[in-house]
């Protein structure tokens, strides 16, 4: 895959870093599966690894570009990204050592269930209805005991927090727009301790210990070539935020959700 290829894929990450929250990972993982896989089963495990790069420069980028009135919602976290840092740390080493097809095809389910109960459990596209209020009118700060889980499965799989995050804080009371804003700072305490795993290691048996152009099992140029096109379209999205009705938006993120676990499923690893 060249460059160019990648640096367009680089702008649709950078878009969803603002509009889904995704910090790369959903693009990223399966993007960097097609471009390494000349390396065969090792191709997942590098592609995690570089995802949680890409996904640690978007989200500080779009975590630092966002208005401080959004980012005073994680007020009354308290142990929450602590614990999440621990849990990515947790899950990235057991990563390196996962069977190919185990992490392959538990991304894909995993997504697959989240999409499902996106569209069948209320709370999401449509008010939950024991309390009979729209979600952004009782906003609550995550518990910090989700914290742990969430960054091991997210290091695990190499998808950042979002997918749990952006959901969870949505049930919470909070609108698509700040629920997705927040991710960011959470994807960010979940891919720092993945990348420093990532890195600080030698690569696992599957991976080639020459010749491939890795560090560690970071594909640099593959991340490089995403974030050129990301970074600028963060920051013209933040600056310039588009207007989503806000069940739009929710629907959009389920979309994405659903078509990143079909991309995954029929790559050819």
């Amino acid at each position: 895959m060249d460059v160019v290829t990648l640096m367009a894929i680089g702008l649709l990450t950078g878009a969803t870093t603002v509009l889904f929250g995704f910090g790369g990972g959903f693009v990223a993982v399966p993007v960097v599966v097609w471009a390494d896989a000349a390396l065969g089963t090792a191709a997942l495990p590098v592609a995690t690894a570089t995802s949680a790069l890409v996904m640690v420069v978007n989200a500080a980028f779009a975590t630092a570009v966002t208005p401080r009135s959004v980012l005073l919602a994680l007020r009354g976290t308290g142990a929450l990204l602590p614990l999440l840092a621990v849990g990515a740390a947790a899950g990235a080493y057991a990563s390196r050592f996962a069977p190919a097809a185990l992490a392959r095809w538990a991304f894909v389910a995993y997504v697959a269930l989240t999409a499902l109960d996106l569209l069948l459990r209320p709370g999401f596209l449509r008010p939950a209805t024991r309390t009979g209020r729209a979600p952004e009118r009782d906003p609550r700060p995550l518990p910090a005991t989700a914290g742990a889980p969430i960054g091991a499965v997210a290091a695990f799989l190499g998808v950042g927090g979002s997918v749990m995050t952006v959901p969870a804080m949505r049930r919470a009371g909070h609108p698509m727009r700040v629920a997705t804003a927040l991710a960011n700072p959470l994807t960010l305490a979940v891919a720092l301790p993945a990348v420093a795993v990532s890195l600080a290691g030698s690569p696992p048996p599957a991976v080639p210990a020459s010749g491939t152009g890795l560090v560690g099992l970071v594909d640099p140029y593959a991340a490089g070539a995403l974030l050129l096109g990301a970074l600028p379209v963060i920051a013209v999205l933040r600056r310039r935020p588009p207007r989503i009705p806000d069940r739009v938006h929710a629907c959009a993120y389920l979309a994405l959700l659903a078509v990143v676990a079909l991309a995954m499923a029929l790559t050819p690893v």
